[in-house]
């Protein structure tokens, strides 16, 4: 997750205005001292412009899902 953040140019605080998800709360994600919870999951997956799979180590592919017509 840090390397795709980095990768959009975005810090931490703006992941918090992107997603909702508190900034200390996001560091603890990002660095495995807390498990994300399926919501939040969702929201880093559309912030960082990838899917929930790519971020639960489930797939290789780093684009995300065409969406839903």
């Amino acid at each position: 997750m840090r390397a795709l953040r980095k990768a959009k140019g975005y810090s931490q605080v703006k992941m918090q205005m992107l997603t909702g998800i508190d900034q200390s709360d996001y560091s603890k994600i990002e660095t495995g001292k807390r498990n994300m919870t399926f919501e939040q999951c969702r929201r880093i997956a559309l912030a960082l412009e990838t899917s929930m799979d790519y971020l639960a180590g489930l797939t290789d592919e780093q684009r995300p899902y065409p969406p839903k017509k």
